[in-house]
């Protein structure tokens, strides 16, 4: 049966001393009921914040008859009178905490079971059971917080792309699969039997088709879907700020970059970011930090000491950089103390990452190594002078390929700072990552295979690399990076076919293959298309390291999982009989 009641005239974090006198009615959840023998004090909730309620026969004996049959997460209306709380019983964890309400009419709108977990931050239940009971979740103030931000993020960025002429237009959520990359998202047609759309893993083609158009400045707030293992930063739908832009290099795009951000960030936290941000090369962030996202709060920078070691007697050394690989490693300061045990775990986390082993040296009065047995003690001190340890300081050291030796050695340096807390984690550490190489190879693939996309530009020096030495190709591309997470990154595009042909080729993508794919976007090349390039924001991502949190499923609505599953709606789920037929399926 609906009830009657009135409107509320204020919301539960409105209320202040300039409201004394006042007759008000509010509507919530009950957060607290104290019945305290005489009178009934209510928390009472609502997105705003929280309101005191005191109930007492004296103001009306029905109000506290009722009041008396509360329980947390009842949904009410309550009328009263805005009063002073007594001296010394303010709250000034709340904005509201100099007054209370005396209340005097009480609707119960509607009774609640007693919740799972309370409604409040700060709460020790698993994540399992607050992703199950979502809609309880979203209630707690410190989940709706990184929703208000997400949304004022939306504003902040609809308004200053509009200001730059920018236009947003949507692109097809069905679209033809284009597999080069993680796997599609298939979606069954009933109409067309046995074809499938692709659900997009971004808008990439339709926007360069935009630029063709004439569209010189596009910009989406976009949902994006990959079929792909998943990490605490990943969902299988997730958002992007997807821009676009004709008759632009590298550096307008990176302007237009560095602007949102100094924009979200004073919008946002009040914070000043200062541009231009700083930039890396792709081989400096590697050999500097080991990583193509690089952390760069603290230290514990690498060094190369390849050139120290190439006549070692330790054939380890000696053999890897005979056969091109690399010795580095980097100097952790005042942890010669480290125990046997914590050693071998490092060492356990090296091989982790792929490593065959790790060199640990320990600067003492006489060295102390993992390889003392093949190194001598001079042969040590030349490795720690080489990476400017001291006394009392550790060397940690991987050989290997390259690429190899400099990945384990990041994942080594991220272990160390974090484990010592030398990460500032007050600090925003925003850089540019350039320089990529345009191709990698794919030994399980025998193939080229493209870094970023297949559409990505060649830098115009290295364009005769391609039919040479097509590895040492650099792209046109670049990645936002903050935090030691990417959050950012584009590339300027080929828009010339012959260029594009070219491309296709070294990844083994045959021209019959690549008009089956993008034939649709080479056909539009074909009618003059501009020189263009763009780049993605990880939205969600982005929001997740302003709010301070650790996972993007604290900043996504009705996130899935780590295994892609909604807990609350139960999706994925099994479908009728009746609809696999209509979409000519079979479960087999």
């Amino acid at each position: 049966m609906t009830r009657e009641y009135k409107k509320r005239t204020h919301t539960c974090g409105q209320l202040r001393p300039a409201d004394i006198g006042k007759t008000v009615t509010l509507t919530g959840w009950v957060d607290v009921r104290r019945d305290l023998g005489g009178v009934v004090f209510i928390d009472l909730r609502d997105r705003y914040g929280t309101t005191q309620v005191v109930f007492s026969p004296q103001n009306s004996p029905k109000a506290y008859d009722s009041a008396q049959t509360l329980r947390s997460e009842y949904v009410v209306s309550i009328t009263g009178t805005v009063g002073k709380r007594p001296t010394g019983t303010e709250n000034v964890d709340i904005t509201t905490g100099a007054i209370d309400v005396a209340g005097t009419e009480l609707t119960i709108l509607n009774k609640a079971e007693t919740p799972p977990f309370p409604i409040k931050d700060d709460i020790d239940v698993s994540e399992d059971i607050r992703l199950r009971y979502r809609y309880l979740d979203l209630r707690r103030p410190s989940v709706q917080k990184n929703l208000f931000m997400r949304h004022k993020a939306s504003h902040v960025t609809r308004s200053y792309f509009d200001r730059l002429g920018f236009t947003e237009i949507e692109t097809p959520v069905l679209m033809k699969s284009t597999p080069e990359g993680a796997r599609d998202f298939l979606v069954p047609s009933r109409i067309h039997r046995g074809k499938f759309y692709a659900l997009p893993q971004s808008p990439q083609t339709y926007k360069q088709i935009l630029m063709v158009a004439g569209f010189d400045r596009y910009v989406q707030i976009v949902k994006c879907f990959r079929d792909e293992d998943f990490r605490a930063d990943r969902q299988p739908e997730f958002t992007q700020i997807d821009v676009e832009m004709s008759f632009v290099d590298e550096e307008d795009i990176i302007s237009m970059t560095e602007g949102l951000m100094a924009e979200l960030f004073k919008e946002i936290l009040g914070v000043e970011l200062k541009a231009p941000f700083r930039r890396l090369s792709y081989r400096e962030a590697m050999e500097r930090y080991g990583s193509d996202k690089p952390d760069t709060r603290f230290g514990l920078e690498l060094k190369d000491c390849s050139a120290d070691v190439a006549a070692s007697g330790f054939r380890v050394f000696s053999e890897t950089i005979a056969k091109g690989g690399v010795v580095a490693g980097f100097v952790v300061p005042g942890q010669a103390v480290m125990t046997r045990n914590q050693l071998d775990g490092l060492t356990d986390l090296a091989k982790a990452n792929g490593a065959a082993g790790l060199v640990s040296i320990k600067v003492q009065e006489k060295f102390e190594s993992s390889v003392d047995k093949f190194v001598s003690q001079s042969e040590l001190k030349t490795i720690a002078d080489r990476l400017g340890a001291k006394s009392g300081d550790l060397c940690l050291l991987i050989s290997g390929p390259w690429q190899k030796a400099y990945s384990v050695l990041g994942a080594l340096r991220m272990e160390m700072g974090s484990r010592l807390q030398l990460i500032n984690q007050e600090q925003w550490d925003l850089l540019w990552v350039v320089d990529f190489p345009l191709l990698e190879y794919s030994e399980e693939e025998k193939r080229h295979l493209a870094v970023h996309h297949p559409f990505t530009s060649p830098k115009p020096e290295d364009v005769s690399l391609l039919s040479s030495k097509p590895l040492e190709a650099r792209a046109r591309a670049y990645d936002l990076v903050m935090n030691g997470r990417e959050i950012a990154g584009g590339s300027i595009r080929i828009h010339d076919a012959g260029l594009q042909g070219q491309m296709f080729q070294l990844l083994g993508i045959s021209p019959e293959d690549a008009k089956q794919k993008f034939g649709f976007l080479l056909d539009a090349f074909r009618y003059g298309a501009p020189p263009h390039g763009g780049i993605a924001f990880g939205f969600d991502r982005i929001i997740m390291l302003m709010a301070g949190q650790k996972s993007i499923r604290d900043v996504i609505a009705f996130p899935k999982t780590a295994s892609a599953v909604s807990l609350m709606d139960e999706a994925p789920s099994s479908v009728e009989k009746s609809q696999l037929e209509e979409l000519h399926l079979r479960i087999v």
